[in-house]
């Protein structure tokens, strides 16, 4: 059953993650050169019609660090161990993805080939901790609540056996 659900948290935040590079790359009307919702199915037109725009690759790149954090986010809070383990995959199966593009389409500038390494793996991984914050801090605070809750009834009951 952990494997079901684990591989549907790497699904839903692989999905997450694309449709958050859509709105990236949606930003800009003059980028949108294909008549679909997204840009996937005409990559090599609007990599080719923005070749000479950094500021698209820019854009790109911040789209992608911020959709492997949220991916990252949402398939860690998904999985139920590992968490950071599986926001990490999250980064490495989109590292993959950019690298096949870069390989496959020869539009890219080289800034943009040599970051996509500095975005992908420390956004999925930060997107992880954030999770295992939430809930390390989530774990504390209802500690905290039960021994306030226990200490309470021995106060109860202290006072009713004095009575």
């Amino acid at each position: 059953m952990n494997f079901l659900r684990n591989t549907f948290a790497v699904i839903v935040g692989l999905f997450v993650a694309g449709l958050i590079i859509t709105l990236g790359i949606r930003l800009n009307p003059s980028w949108v050169t294909y008549d679909r919702y997204t840009a996937f199915e005409q990559w090599e037109s609007v990599l080719k019609s923005v070749q000479h725009k950094p500021y698209f690759f820019v854009a790109l790149l911040i789209s992608t660090g911020v959709a492997s954090t949220i991916g990252g986010v949402i398939t860690a809070i998904i999985v139920k161990y590992a968490k950071v383990a599986y926001a990490i995959l999250i980064g490495f199966i989109l590292l993959f993805i950019a690298m096949l593009d870069i390989i496959i389409f020869p539009y890219h500038p080289t800034f943009y080939k040599i970051t996509i390494f500095l975005t992908f793996f420390p956004f999925a991984w930060m997107g992880g901790k954030i999770t295992e914050v939430i809930y390390n801090r989530k774990k504390r605070v209802e500690e905290r609540l039960a021994l306030l809750v226990k200490s309470v009834q021995s106060t109860i009951k202290s006072d009713q056996k004095e009575d």
